[in-house]
């Protein structure tokens, strides 16, 4: 993502573009001789983001300094160190962030039981459910709990409290279950989850019991004792307003429409709806998306961002081991193969004239499962202008800077630093796939 000067002042401003319309009638371009035709018309909305901080800090004692000495540079390495966390927060951030999307409460579950052999011991259960950001999802576990506020307190012993990625919990809701049974849990889609929590117990005493990337789980073997109880979860944390940027899932989520978003079907609960193999191999929900992107707006992704869970899936839907090939390691020996495989790219036949069709699929460290991200890199000429230059910037007021702070223990303190704010021009050059089940 191209990276550009800011300038100055406490926030950054663009115009962001949802459509481009032509005068008259689109399919009729004739312009009488010596007359003037109308003007384009723009669907545009201004934007603003203030810029914000991102940074890390570390230190090294004097005793270690000499202790490296003719081995290495330890403060260049911790250097080192330092820039490549404070890269991957920004990573974190262009992804994730979130200033502006409020999960809110979910609405309650619908709850069932069915099945036989479970051993979950007869009991009447109440279920209660909390909505998670992506911040939410990759901070949240079930041994440490959803986070809501969380204080920190800074190198300078300062302190500041940022929001968790957690909505408010719903309401609970009730099912009796007799001993065999399997207790399912669906909850219909909140914009902008990522992930969701399940808090199951009997009435009043809910505790964490499940994470999934799905709208739903299901519940066959006894509780778990010691987990994190709902009455944690008070209020609808999702975003820090102050302190964060949107990102591109919350910039898609929050477009209104403009973005591509399809939410896979709820399906059965705690299995949800996989990607469904076309027959030539292909993936039919990701021609729907390439084929919408192109019909609505002309333009069609470069990179496909997706988990581990979906790559796999995707490569399994689309080879197989009749099909696919098997490769000689090399031509000097032919029968030394290298077996199995993986899929790096996806065909897209909706490109225009001597663009690319090969749309690369990357693996993202990032990216939870059940989700895909594709992206268009470049956008199509007839968007471009001086108000809207890409899809998407990264407004950089102060790059990243180092800071020796002044030493006045026996050690030395040093921070790396970026301001900056994310600008999303184009959200229409933006497609997520997301409530994925693991099939």
């Amino acid at each position: 993502m191209k990276r550009v000067r800011g300038q100055g002042g406490i926030a950054t401003n663009w115009r962001q573009v949802s459509a481009i319309t032509g005068s008259g009638v689109k399919s009729m371009p004739w312009v009488p001789e010596g007359q003037r035709s109308g003007r384009m018309s723009y669907t545009t909305a201004n934007k603003s983001a203030n810029y914000v901080t991102l940074g890390e800090e570390d230190s090294v004692t004097v005793e270690a300094i000499n202790a490296a000495e003719g081995f290495e540079d330890i403060q260049s390495t911790l250097a080192m160190r330092l820039l490549q966390q404070t890269m991957m927060k920004e990573e974190y951030a262009i992804l994730g962030g979130n200033s502006s999307l409020a999960l809110g409460t979910p609405n309650a579950a619908t709850l069932a039981a069915a099945g036989s052999g479970a051993t979950l011991p007869a009991a009447t259960y109440s279920v209660i459910v909390v909505a998670l950001t992506l911040e939410g999802h990759l901070a949240s576990s079930l041994s440490g709990g959803v986070v809501q506020a969380q204080s920190i307190t800074g190198a300078d012993g300062k302190t500041f409290t940022l929001n968790g990625g957690s909505s408010n919990k719903s309401a609970s809701a009730t099912q009796a279950i007799t001993l065999g049974q399997t207790l399912s849990a669906t909850v219909p889609v909140v914009n902008g989850a990522a992930a969701y929590a399940w808090y199951v117990g009997t009435a009043g005493a809910e505790t964490l019991q499940a994470i999934t990337s799905l709208n739903s789980a299901t519940f066959s073997a006894p509780l778990t004792g010691g987990q994190q109880a709902a009455t944690a979860i008070t209020v609808d944390a999702s975003r820090n307003a102050t302190y964060a940027f949107d990102g591109l899932l919350a910039s898609a989520f929050n477009s209104g429409g403009a973005a591509y978003v399809k939410v896979m079907p709820s399906g059965t609960a705690g299995a949800g709806t996989g990607l469904t193999a076309g027959g030539r191999r292909n993936i039919v929900e990701i021609d729907v998306m390439l084929k919408q992107m192109w019909d609505q707006y002309r333009l069609g992704p470069t990179v496909i961002y997706c988990n581990s869970q979906e790559l796999q899936n995707i490569t399994n839907k689309v080879m197989s081991s009749s099909a696919s090939p098997i490769f000689a390691a090399n031509q000097s020996e032919p029968y030394a193969v290298v077996a199995n495989g993986v899929v790096q790219g996806y065909f897209n036949p909706f490109v225009a004239q001597g663009q690319s069709s090969v749309v690369k699929l990357v693996l993202h460290p990032f990216i939870p499962a059940g989700t895909i991200l594709a992206y268009a890199e470049n956008l199509p000429a007839q968007y471009q202008s001086n108000e809207v230059p890409n899809v998407a910037e990264v407004h950089v007021r102060k790059d990243y800077v180092q800071t020796y702070w002044p030493q006045v223990t026996r050690s030395r303190d040093v921070g790396v630093y970026v301001e900056e704010a994310l600008a999303v021009y184009a959200p229409f050059a933006l497609g997520i796939i997301t409530n994925i089940g693991n099939a």
